[in-house]
């Protein structure tokens, strides 16, 4: 399954913009209840108004509310953000630091956006439980456990540690693009041979293929047999998973 999935999204990613630690732990915070793109059409602005820990620590709060307003919860994210600036340059000479321990000390930073960081700021293996990480994995039997840190641990021991952040991007794309929550495209998924959930969604090629979506679309409909992507996407709203 690990190689499939290697094979289905070789463009697997991070998918939050950012050019140095601290810009993808602030893209971190605000992704929470959030979708990836519309944190990325805010944080340019954000990014250029507080380029370091000390800009965050020093924020007018009303001033950054209204600047992450889009992005929902704005004032538990600010109060993170103008925290987690004041910690970084107290704790740490302005400097964010690399260990999870350290990370996870950190206001508004818990394991998940931790090993995000780890694993993409800095590349230090991290495994990334997030809602589609989760679910998946049980789907598929890696793992029975609930909570994210046994996930973690669980998919950890399954997984070698080298590959756990590049594998984290694949499941979770896998998550967005095919096995959605309530309808998974499974009669279009590279992983159907080995998946103990098959048929949970339509097994009929071409309805299955109208459930892929995303950017590598042609793609992964051309590992399913439909490589003149003749299947129209689904109407928006049919197969949408909550963000």
């Amino acid at each position: 399954m690990l190689r499939t999935l290697a094979a289905t999204h070789p463009d697997a990613h991070c998918e939050l913009d950012f050019t140095n630690p601290l810009e993808l732990a602030v893209a971190t915070v605000l992704s929470a209840q959030s979708t990836d793109k519309l944190v990325n059409s805010v944080t340019p602005a954000v990014f250029a108004k507080y380029p370091t820990a000390l800009a965050y620590a020093q924020a007018d709060r009303a001033e950054l509310e209204e600047m992450i307003h889009s992005t929902g919860f704005f004032r538990n994210k600010a109060n993170s953000l103008i925290g987690l600036g004041a910690a970084v340059v107290e704790k740490h000479d302005g400097v964010l630091p690399h260990t999870l321990e350290e990370l996870v000390a950190l206001p508004g930073i818990g394991r998940k956006t931790a090993n995000v960081i780890l694993g993409n700021a800095f590349d230090i293996p991290g495994i990334t439980v997030d809602t589609h990480f989760g679910r998946l994995v049980r789907r598929w039997g890696w793992t029975q456990e609930e909570d994210p840190v046994k996930v973690e641990h669980a998919v950890g021991a399954l997984v070698p540690k080298r590959d756990w952040t590049i594998v984290s991007h694949e499941v979770i794309f896998h998550g967005r693009r095919v096995c959605h929550a309530r309808k998974p495209a499974c009669g279009a998924c590279s992983l159907s041979a080995d998946c103990p959930a098959y048929g949970t969604g339509p097994t009929d090629l071409m309805k299955a293929a109208a459930l892929v979506k995303g950017p590598s679309r042609p793609h992964l409909l051309a590992m399913a047999g439909v490589p003149d992507d003749s299947a129209p996407p689904a109407a928006p709203g049919e197969d949408q998973d909550a963000p």
